[in-house]
């Protein structure tokens, strides 16, 4: 059993944890890279109950190798698109897209804001909820002085983890407001599939999503361990 602080510091051989799926885990989930190798991902119990869990990955938390790791796998994500912008939501996709923004030998990324600036327009803002943050509304911002940045040049969004879509669809709903589409958005971890719906009910299903890892809702079976929900098995 891994204390807290050592998860998400190692990146492992692949076929590490390639029992665990059909034996299920008692505290942590093996994310998958692209290439294989395996990422271990404490569990955390979803509130409202004890028998639905998810895989968790805090960026800022991890190791600069597997924050490496992602960065890379995201890059190649992003090149398909050809961008000329990478764009960062806040808070934990803001490295990320920073370190992708660098692969793709871009001089700088644009970075979306949850804290307003007195200069910020507030036409160009929309509620903003996390699944992590549970009855805690914020609103998210693009600062005006990056329109032109933005503006005719196909860009990419780059977030950490996307799980039910809530912020996603804001997220795309301000760049609207801007009269802005992203290329795609590519994320370190797809959590479950609740986001494909959110998606689809905003009328944004056709968006382009790819993740460097994927992660299933778990549910906990007869015996206490956890195993995907449902054959919940979330692909990039």
């Amino acid at each position: 059993m891994l204390a807290p602080h050592q998860f998400w510091q190692e990146i492992h051989a692949p076929g590490t944890f390639a029992d665990g799926i059909a034996e299920g885990f008692a505290d942590l989930y093996p994310a998958t890279l692209p290439d294989g190798r395996q990422v271990s991902l404490p569990i955390r119990i979803l509130p409202g109950g004890t028998e639905r869990a998810v895989a968790s990955l805090i960026v800022n938390q991890a190791s600069f190798a597997v924050e490496d790791a992602l960065a890379e796998a995201m890059t190649e994500a992003a090149r398909h698109y050809h961008p000329a912008v990478v764009v960062g939501v806040p808070t934990l996709g803001l490295p990320l897209a920073a370190n992708v923004a660098r692969r793709l030998g871009h001089p700088r990324m644009v970075a979306l804001g949850t804290s307003r600036k007195f200069w910020y327009d507030e036409a160009l803002s929309e509620p903003l909820r996390s699944i992590t943050s549970p009855g805690g509304e914020k609103r998210i911002y693009v600062d005006p002085r990056m329109l032109p940045v933005l503006e005719g040049r196909p860009f990419v969004l780059m977030d950490d983890v996307v799980s039910t879509g809530a912020s996603l669809v804001s997220v795309l709903r301000l760049l609207q407001r801007a009269g802005l589409r992203p290329a795609a958005a590519i994320f370190a971890m797809l959590q479950g599939e609740r986001w494909r719906d959110a998606l689809a009910e905003a009328g944004m299903g056709d968006l382009p999503i790819h993740g460097a890892t994927a992660t299933p809702l778990l549910a906990r079976g007869p015996d206490g361990r956890w195993r995907p929900q449902g054959g919940d098995v979330s692909a990039a």
